[in-house]
């Protein structure tokens, strides 16, 4: 296992920058997760840590130890690909025993490896098949499997899940943080899905042009973004944002906003009349009894059995809110909608930080 630290790092492709000056630490056996949409920078610098981009300036270590112009063999790092890359003509026992054929390894402490990460990912009775023969998640576990073998300081994986379908990636979820919580190693996941950043990360480190956003824990992420673009790019429905206008009165506060007033918490700071983005959940949003909340027209239903999603329209901007259990409610209805002041967000609307 190992400490992982990035102090200013930079990478451009000719005058194009990607990443600018981008800082901090993994500690050991450390569970961390890159998330951000594509073209963030997040896969260039998983691939500058494994050795396979140079970087263009900062520095890179391992155990304290400077590993800019160290090869990625000499790194101790396993990386495991998006695409599995297996060699179709070995079998998984030949694919996950390779890398300690290339450093001429003992025979026998080789089988025993490979035998212990087959047993860890129940790939014993698929040893001697190719991967062709293969389901994609069976792929994907040869593809740990053979990054097991090496017991690297550091696992990165680099969008593992994307090719499979929906069921089988909640299924590998599992798998991977059941193998981490095992094995203690210290890794580092890319993803542009916020779900699995959530539910597997230690940490998650969220980018976006190059830059990190913010680090926190998946709920300090969510229970507190600390701007308006963590604010929407974490959590599933995301967040809803209306822009208007913060009034203090009386020690309480709100937001006027599509002709409605909006209650805020009014130790979120800000000042009177400041321009700014209220935000709510839609899981922090509940229907109360006519007249005493926010009116909304019904636009669409959406049953899922233990919860039902309400795409609402107030004054011209949609909102999702999601119940718990089911409703009545009809597009076309009007319903009323009770926002705890508690449960919200407000972000400047100039600068798009955090108030309070």
């Amino acid at each position: 296992m190992a400490t992982v630290s990035f102090k200013n790092i930079q990478k451009s492709f000719g005058k194009t920058d990607i990443i600018h000056g981008i800082s901090f630490d993994i500690t050991d056996g450390e569970f961390v997760v890159l998330v951000g949409p594509s073209g963030c920078g997040k896969s260039t610098l998983l691939r500058m840590l494994a050795g396979l981009e140079e970087i263009s300036g900062g520095e890179i270590l391992i155990d304290d130890k400077v590993v800019n112009d160290l090869e990625s063999k000499d790194r101790d790092i396993a990386m495991v690909f998006q695409s599995y890359a297996l060699y179709p003509h070995m079998t998984v026992r030949d694919n996950m025993a390779f890398s300690l054929l290339l450093r001429k390894a003992d025979a026998a402490k080789t089988d025993e490896r490979v035998a212990h990460a087959a047993k860890i990912l129940n790939l014993e009775h698929l040893l001697h098949r190719f991967p062709r023969e293969l389901s994609g998640g069976q792929r994907q576990r040869v593809a740990m499997g053979r990054a097991i073998v090496r017991d690297p300081k550091v696992f990165l994986f680099d969008e593992p899940l994307s090719n499979l379908d929906a069921k089988l990636r909640v299924a590998m979820r599992a798998e991977i943080k059941a193998l981490h919580q095992r094995l203690k190693t210290t890794t580092v996941y890319v993803t542009h899905d916020q779900i699995e950043a959530m539910t597997m990360a230690d940490r998650i480190v969220v980018m976006h042009d190059g830059i990190v956003e913010q680090i926190g824990t998946p709920l300090e992420l969510f229970d507190r973004p600390g701007n308006l673009f963590v604010a929407q790019f974490i959590g599933s429905p995301s967040m809803n944002v209306l822009q208007g206008v913060l009034h203090l009165a009386d020690g309480q506060a709100h937001v006027a906003a599509q002709g409605a007033s909006w209650p805020a918490l009014a130790l979120a700071g800000g000042q009177e009349g400041q321009a700014v983005y209220f935000g709510v959940r839609p899981t922090d949003i509940t229907l109360t009894q006519a007249g005493q909340g926010i009116a909304a027209q019904v636009v669409v239903v959406e049953p899922t059995g233990a919860e039902t999603e309400l795409l609402v329209q107030v004054g011209e901007v949609n909102l999702v809110v999601t119940l718990h259990g089911r409703t009545e409610a009809q597009p076309g209805d009007t319903v009323y909608l009770h926002i705890d002041p508690a449960k919200t967000h407000l972000f400047d609307a100039a600068s798009e930080q955090r108030l309070g």
